[in-house]
């Protein structure tokens, strides 16, 4: 009985897979996001994380180049004294200009709860602030979450990442996007909510 498949066509198109996929780590790995210049956006977002994210966001924000900034996903025991406390924020700038955002857990619930506050002030263009190695997930994430025609400018937070972190998160993103594109459901649920006024 003859065979259904052409000899080798598995292997071959393992082969072409397993190319795809190193080639794009190295693309990954070796191009990482950079950080913007000072072009104005209407908002900032910076995501929490890791280190250097918050504060260049604040930068952003004090020398005018954002008239408002969301901190997405912060810890629900931060208080706003606390957080204004530990990064000398002054009460006049957090009432006009700073939201903290309690509602996100990880980079997918960062980006709807960006797209809500981008919604509710009428954001048309916002400067994404999170680590280098974190940024494309995020503003993959924060493109397809965000309203349509919504100007994204990275503003990527350099850093040393091991190649640990670089492989996870780079399979991370190839998991994200083929979710996306077999239209995987998603089912956020935040652990533990709490909410500070």
């Amino acid at each position: 009985m003859a065979s259904l498949k052409p000899p080798g066509l598995i292997r071959r198109v393992v082969s072409l897979l397993l190319l795809v996929w190193l080639l794009g780590f190295l693309w990954f790995a070796l191009a990482l996001p950079r950080p913007a210049d000072d072009t104005h956006t209407d908002g900032v977002i910076a995501l929490t994380g890791a280190q250097g994210r918050i504060a260049r966001g604040l930068d952003v924000l004090r020398a005018g180049q954002a008239r408002r900034m969301l901190v997405s996903g912060v810890d629900a025991e931060v208080t706003p004294a606390q957080f204004a406390g530990e990064y000398t924020v002054s009460p006049a700038l957090y009432a006009c200009c700073l939201t903290l955002g309690y509602e996100s857990f990880d980079t997918r619930s960062n980006a709807h709860e960006a797209a809500a506050w981008i919604a509710k002030y009428q954001i048309r263009s916002v400067r994404l602030v999170t680590t280098d190695w974190h940024m494309r997930r995020a503003a993959f994430d924060l493109r397809m979450a965000g309203p349509k025609g919504l100007v994204i400018v990275e503003d990527a937070v350099p850093s040393h990442p091991s190649m640990k972190v670089l492989f996870m998160e780079y399979n991370k993103l190839v998991v994200r996007i083929v979710a996306w594109l077999v239209g995987w459901p998603e089912t956020p649920h935040h652990p533990n909510p709490v909410h500070h006024k």
